[in-house]
C-alpha cells in the first residue's frame, strides 16, 4: 500500500513514536530513549488527511503489518481500558444487565423495560421474533465487507451520504483529538431507503432483510416504552420515533497496542433508542454507577439501549448512559451492527411528552426541533457527547 506519510524516512515508526499535544500545534519525540526529546511541529489534520486518503481505514494499516499504531490513534490515559492480554469480558462474574424475554406477559415485559431503562439504560431481549440464523448471517456479512480485498473496498470509501451508503474510518475523524480503532459500513434505512444497488453486493441480502424485521421490532420496543411512561402504546410511533433509521456495521480488527487507543469513546447516543447485534468476541462496555460494567454477549440476544432524546421525552424516567468499546486486543476481528432510530419529521418540535409533565413534577428540558438537535450533535466529536446537557432548563 502507499505509505502513510511519504515524506517521513520511515513512517510507521516515526509515526508511532509522535505524542500529539493538541490537534495542531506541537509534538514531542523519544526516538532515542534517555535522550532529551526534539519538538518538532505537527498538524493532526494534515496526518489525518493522509490517513483519510489511503481509503484503507485501520483495517488497511494492520494488513500493512504495524505493530505500532499511528499517533493519530493515541488517547490520554484516562480515556483508555487496560485490557492486558485478553478480553475483560470473559471474567466469571456475575452480569448485572437485564435480559428480558419479549415473548413474557406484556404487563411483565412492560415492567422489565421500564425498570431497565430507568436503571441501566441497556438491556438485551430474547425471543424478540428476529430469526437468530439472520443474525448470524448478518454479522458474517458484514464481517466479509470489511475483509474484502483493499481495492474493492475502496470503492465504497466516501463520506457523504448521497446515495445513503457509504464507508469510512471514524465518523468523528476531523473533528475528535485522536481516532479510534474501527472501520464503519453506513447505511440510511429510513425514511427513506438508500440506494440498493449501491450496498455492497457481499451483504446486501441480509441487510435488506435486517430492514424488514429490525423495522417491526423497533416499534415493537416503542410501545413498550410508552406503556412503561403510562402513555398510549402508540404514542412515540406516532410521533415518528423510529421513523428515521441509520445502520452501521462497525469493525473492529486486532489492535497491536490496546493500551493506547479505543474502539470508541466514551458517549451516549443521540437519538430515541439503539438496537444492537454483537458478535461474541465482546469489548462493550457501559458506565452503571461510577464503575464501567463488561456488557457480556448473549448469543441470539440484540441488545437495547435509550438514547439522548428518548431520555428527554420520558423527562429522566429513563436514562441515556455513557458506554465505550475498548480497542480490540485479540486476533480474531469484532463486528456489532446497531441501528440508530431517530424521528423523520425534523421540524417537528420535542421534550418531555406533555401526559407526563405536571406541577409536581415540571419539564427538565426545553423544547427543540429535531433539526435543532441533530446539528448540534454534528457539531461535536463523539467523545463525551451528551445532548441530554445540552437541552437542559438547568443548563
Amino acid at each position: 500500500m502507499t505509505s502513510l506519510f511519504p515524506k517521513l524516512d520511515h513512517p510507521l515508526k516515526v509515526l508511532t513514536q509522535l505524542r500529539p499535544n493538541t490537534k495542531t500545534g506541537t509534538i514531542m519525540t523519544s526516538v532515542n530513549p534517555g535522550t532529551q526529546p526534539v519538538v518538532l511541529a505537527f498538524d493532526r489534520q494534515d496526518d489525518v488527511k493522509k490517513f483519510e486518503n489511503t481509503k484503507l481505514g485501520v483495517k488497511g494499516l494492520v494488513d500493512s503489518g504495524v505493530t505500532q499504531i499511528p499517533s493519530i490513534f493515541h488517547h490520554p490515559p484516562e480515556n483508555l481500558v487496560d485490557t492486558g492480554n485478553s478480553a475483560p469480558d470473559t471474567g466469571s462474574g456475575a452480569d448485572p444487565i437485564p435480559v428480558i424475554d419479549l415473548s413474557g406477559p406484556t404487563p411483565e415485559v412492560v415492567d422489565q423495560v421500564r425498570k431497565a431503562a430507568g436503571t441501566y439504560g441497556f438491556f438485551q431481549v430474547i425471543n424478540h421474533g428476529v430469526p437468530v440464523s439472520l443474525l448470524d448471517r448478518l454479522v458474517k456479512a458484514v464481517k466479509a465487507f470489511h475483509e474484502l480485498p483493499a481495492e474493492e473496498r475502496m470503492k465504497h470509501y466516501r463520506r457523504d451520504m448521497t446515495t445513503g451508503v457509504n464507508y469510512f474510518s471514524n465518523v468523528d475523524l476531523f473533528v475528535s483529538k485522536a481516532a479510534s480503532w474501527r472501520d464503519t459500513l453506513q447505511l440510511r434505512l429510513g425514511p427513506i431507503m438508500a440506494d440498493v444497488d449501491s450496498i455492497p453486493d457481499i451483504c446486501r441480502n441480509e441487510i435488506l432483510e435486517w430492514d424488514k424485521e429490525v423495522k417491526q421490532l423497533t416499534e415493537k420496543l416503542l410501545g413498550l416504552f410508552s406503556q412503561g411512561l403510562g402513555v398510549k402504546a402508540d404514542k412515540l410511533v406516532e410521533m415518528s420515533c423510529s421513523g428515521g433509521k441509520v445502520m452501521v456495521g462497525h469493525y473492529y480488527p486486532y489492535c497491536p497496542e490496546p493500551n493506547k487507543t479505543v474502539g470508541i469513546a466514551c458517549h451516549t447516543d443521540p437519538g430515541v433508542l439503539t438496537v444492537l447485534l454483537q458478535d461474541q468476541v465482546g469489548g462493550l462496555q457501559i458506565k452503571h454507577q461510577g464503575n464501567w460494567v463488561n456488557f457480556k454477549p448473549v448469543h441470539g440476544a440484540l441488545v437495547i439501549n435509550v438514547g439522548d432524546l428518548l431520555q428527554i421525552l420520558s423527562n429522566d424516567k429513563y436514562t441515556s448512559v455513557e458506554h465505550r468499546v475498548y480497542a480490540n486486543p485479540q486476533h480474531e476481528p469484532r463486528v456489532s451492527i446497531a441501528v440508530f432510530c431517530n424521528p423523520s419529521k425534523r421540524d417537528d418540535l420535542y421534550g418531555p411528552l406533555p401526559e407526563i409533565v405536571s406541577p409536581e413534577e415540571p419539564a427538565h428540558y426545553r423544547q427543540f426541533t429535531y433539526s435543532e438537535f441533530i446539528n448540534r450533535f454534528l457539531k461535536k466529536e463523539l467523545e463525551g457527547k451528551t445532548l441530554a446537557k445540552y437541552f437542559s432548563l438547568e443548563n
